[in-house]
């Protein structure tokens, strides 16, 4: 009798064990599309159903409705970023490469205008929709080129305390932006165009992708050394720091689960629940694909976009190449559609 108690035990523990296991999350659909170009920033319109990824030298355009390329957008050089005006039925896009920010018609994805910026490398965009305008953040130049939504016209230029990486607006009146190479946020007042304050975020270093929580003021900042820094953003406080995995790149908030959600590139996402304004916990790691470390939320849906491909094995070192990247699989190219179930 004893040994069939312990018997009923151990199963008992072995199941709840299993149940406990099991992920939040499931990679519930891959979207394949073509080209061999590497990636950056992916951008959901929740409006119109749209996701648009940048891949190599066009961006494609994704009804998530039906998981089908439905435009592209060509001829870009060292495409970064994306931001969407639906209110002047505009896109704009950054290329990195010639100094330069595409604009795009909402309708038929047609070139309307290309506008030099007044920076170098242009990566991260913009649209503030409270102020009208777009902010144009330029990595090798340490600036920001601010562009009338409605002309296209360049009205400002921003000077930054560094190299700009991920940017969010809080829907009124402020843009903040990450500083990579100092461990900083930026903020920057959209009316007058300037930065206002400047936060550091140690001990975070090196952040990239940056995400907000508009209702509780709280800015997200992921980071090279694997660490999510909370800040306050009214006054820069530092509300707490949660670990994340590696190679990361991007982060995003769903403010209708209150998740935040950091991709990393070493094939994971780190999934942390917002209790309430101070309160964070990691909720689970989830498998996601190597190379997968930019990241985009449908707070809709409560769907997560996360572009990957397979990689051939890593060239070995040499003096024309001391940082060789692994080739990318012909073919592979691939957006996870990623789902919560709990």
């Amino acid at each position: 009798m004893k040994k069939l108690n312990v018997i009923f035990i151990i199963l008992l523990l072995f199941g709840f064990s299993q149940i406990h296991s099991q992920s939040n999350y499931l990679i519930s659909s891959k979207i394949s599309l073509e080209g061999d170009g590497g990636w950056d920033y992916l951008t959901v319109d929740e409006e119109s159903g749209r996701l648009f990824v940048s891949h190599g030298t066009v961006v494609q355009v994704v009804d998530l409705r039906q998981d089908k390329l439905i435009g592209t957008i060509k001829d870009l050089k060292g495409v970064h970023g994306i931001a969407i005006a639906t209110e002047f039925n505009k896109g704009f896009i950054t290329n990195g490469r010639d100094t330069s920010v595409t604009v795009f018609d909402l309708n038929d994805y047609s070139v309307i205008a290309r506008i030099t910026v007044t920076g170098a490398n242009p990566d991260a965009i913009l649209y503030d929709a409270f102020s009208k305008k777009v902010f144009v953040f330029n990595g090798r130049s340490s600036n920001a080129t601010v562009l009338d939504a409605g002309t296209n016209k360049v009205l400002e230029t921003i000077p930054l305390d560094g190299k700009p990486e991920f940017c969010v607006s809080d829907g009124k009146g402020k843009v903040y932006v990450n500083i990579e190479d100092k461990s900083e946020i930026s903020m920057i007042n959209s009316f007058t165009m300037k930065v206002e304050k400047t936060w550091s975020i140690s001990p975070g270093e090196e952040p990239s992708g940056l995400a907000i929580d508009k209702s509780n003021s709280r800015l997200f900042s992921v980071c090279g050394n694997k660490l999510l820094v909370v800040t306050d953003a009214e006054n820069g406080k530092i509300i707490t720091t949660l670990p994340i995995g590696d190679g990361v790149d991007g982060v995003a908030f769903d403010p209708v689960l209150n998740r935040i959600y950091s991709s990393n590139g070493e094939g994971n996402m780190t999934v942390i629940q917002e209790e309430n304004a101070n309160s964070f916990n990691v909720l689970e790691t989830v498998s996601t694909q190597r190379g997968a470390r930019t990241i985009a939320v449908d707070s809709k849906s409560n769907l997560v976009y996360l572009p990957c491909a397979e990689f051939g094995e890593t060239p070995e070192k040499t003096s024309e190449n001391p940082h060789p990247r692994p080739p990318i699989k012909p073919g592979t190219f691939t957006i996870l559609e990623v789902k919560p179930v709990k």
